[in-house]
């Protein structure tokens, strides 16, 4: 880590107003209020920040605008990083989309960019999450929540009809970003410059991986520090447009972590990847105009937007004073968001339309850069034609019909919201300066103080569930015994079509020139071990000459150490 630079909030005045009349006023609701409730509790949100029961200009007011808010596009970026927002141009729509063959992927793909979708997204089958090949597992497990793509070839199939050089595509890939090779193998192939793929290695965050993503174990904790620095350093060489960190807070809340900390957490690792992009002699003014995040929304409305206002307003003051970034763009605090799958029920599932639209709403007040919204059966199964139809057309009915894109930043001003932005960002700070005790991110998930964390809050946030202090409708209340509608059945791929498509990858396996292929492994295995050699760009040259996934990954597993969860005793 580098010498820590502040990062603390600006001073806030806290001295309350005297208005005419008000000192009357809020005393007579005081009366008021205690004698016409029946049962006052206190009421906590899910980052542990008490709520009031009203705001008012005591909590927060407008001689504080400049500081606390300005305007769009300027610092502190609370209201939006963009001087236009929405109203100049929406979010991407960016679905995720993983299913079944190459073949399968692209006719949905496909389907989602005629219902309006203006990006898209490929999540792996899990076996390649894995890092082995699909003739390496039971067909039975192929294609289920994500596609079976382990060759340019396959990629190829996946992206038949998609232009390259017009969409943007995000790769769930963790390193050592096959994903992104094959893509760049067919951009050859199709005759498209690097410089015109766009896009964002969607899984680069290896260490949220190793906090709550375990399936992504492929490389040692220091194997993917090392690889993940040389895709940096290879994208920005080769590839302008396309973004090679994804800051992955999604994760970490999903598996259990307030708001409050997964933003502390996230805002970590990012400071964690800079540094050491920096400590290899990378320009920050070079590496941070293209970091992202990639974050969940909860159901928690307020909450989450003061989430991501407090973040925007930290990451700019940790780009310029902390990481020495000059450049305006390097400031930004740019992220994509999904609504939270976590608050989707399996009972009663028809209501998680109306839970996606709230946290989607709750997106678009946070003035997010794209958003996927989860289909109402994702708490069952992948998503069928129809589910993921109404998962697009929510985000359509927002912008188009209720107009939430007329006004930038609507609720800025408001004093609940303002008051709780101030209280979130204390909160992500106070998380924030433990990880800096612990020596960073790196260590501090090295030596268990973050899933320690998390798994304290995911166990707290349950028992509440159980103990009914949170409702959750049809699940600890408003139970009924007859959901309305049949559950849909858990989708499988067509069984014929995956054992046809495992056959043919054998088939190319067994045809393929095997010279170039051992020649191009040896090559990954030497780059490994030589700190002057760049791993990712022989990732590149092996998926070009017909390496595969799980080849790949194997050969860097045996240099580079195999990926062990790290336990928490």
């Amino acid at each position: 880590m580098s010498e820590q630079l502040s990062i603390d909030a600006p001073e806030r005045e806290e001295e309350q107003l005297t208005l005419p009349g008000f000192d009357g006023a809020a005393q007579q609701w005081r009366g008021d209020y205690a004698r016409q409730i029946e049962r006052d509790r206190r009421i906590f949100n899910r980052s542990g920040i008490e709520i009031a029961p009203i705001y008012s200009p005591n909590d927060w007011d407008s001689d504080r605008y400049m500081a606390d808010l300005g305007f769009p596009g300027q610092p502190p970026y609370a209201r939006g990083i963009y001087p236009t927002m929405h109203r100049g141009r929406t979010w991407t729509q960016r679905q995720l989309i993983g299913l079944g063959t190459p073949v399968d992927y692209n006719e949905r793909v496909r389907q989602i960019l005629d219902m309006g979708a203006t990006a898209i997204s490929l999540i792996p089958c899990n076996s390649g999450f894995r890092g082995v090949d699909c003739d390496e597992v039971p067909p039975q497990l192929l294609g289920t929540c994500g596609t079976v793509v382990n060759t340019v070839d396959h990629m190829d199939r996946a992206l038949a009809g998609v232009p390259l050089r017009e969409i943007s595509t995000a790769m769930n890939d963790p390193t050592p970003f096959t994903l992104l090779a094959f893509v760049l193998g067919v951009a050859k192939r199709r005759g498209v410059p690097f410089e015109k793929i766009s896009g964002t290695s969607n899984q680069s965050d290896y260490i949220s991986h190793y906090v709550a993503n375990h399936m992504f174990y492929r490389l040692s904790q220091p194997g993917s520090r090392r690889v993940l620095v040389d895709h940096v350093a290879y994208c920005r060489e080769r590839l302008p447009n396309w973004n090679p960190i994804s800051v992955v807070g999604q994760h970490m809340q999903q598996a259990g972590a307030t708001p409050a900390e997964t933003m502390g957490f996230t805002l970590s690792t990012a400071i964690q990847y800079a540094e050491d992009c920096i400590a290899r002699g990378m320009d920050p003014d070079v590496v941070l105009p293209r970091l992202t995040f990639f974050f969940d929304i909860s159901i928690s409305f307020f909450e989450e937007i003061a989430k991501f206002r407090a973040g925007r307003r930290i990451w700019a003051r940790i780009a310029k004073d902390r990481l020495g970034a000059k450049d305006p763009r390097s400031w930004r605090f740019k992220f994509h968001a999904q609504t939270s799958g976590v608050d989707l029920t399996a009972q009663q599932p028809l209501n998680n339309v109306a839970r996606v639209a709230v946290q989607a709403m709750a997106g678009i007040f946070s003035s997010l850069q794209s958003m996927h919204t989860d289909a109402y059966d994702e708490a069952i199964t992948c998503p069928t034609e129809e589910t993921a139809r109404i998962a697009v057309a929510t985000q359509n009915i927002l912008r188009e019909e209720a107009h939430l894109c007329d006004v930038i930043d609507p609720l800025g001003g408001s004093y609940y919201l303002e008051t709780l932005t101030n209280r979130m960002e204390d909160e992500i700070l106070a998380v924030m300066e433990k990880i800096d005790a612990a020596g960073g991110m790196y260590e501090a998930v090295g030596s268990g103080l973050v899933q320690t964390m998390i798994g304290q809050s995911a166990l707290a946030a349950q028992e509440k569930i159980e103990t009914g202090e949170e409702k959750v409708v049809g699940v600890n209340c408003y139970q009924s015994d007859d959901d309305g509608i049949d559950q849909p059945a858990p989708y499988r791929p067509d069984p014929d079509a995956m054992a046809a498509h495992v056959a043919a990858f054998r088939q190319f396996k067994a045809e393929r020139d095997i010279a170039p292929v051992n020649k191009a492994i040896d090559a990954l295995r030497a780059a490994a071990n030589d700190e002057t050699e760049n791993v990712f760009e022989r990732v590149v040259e092996a998926a070009e000459v017909g390496v595969t996934h799980g080849e790949i990954v194997s050969a860097l597993r045996d240099e580079l150490g195999f990926g062990n969860p790290l336990i928490v005793a």
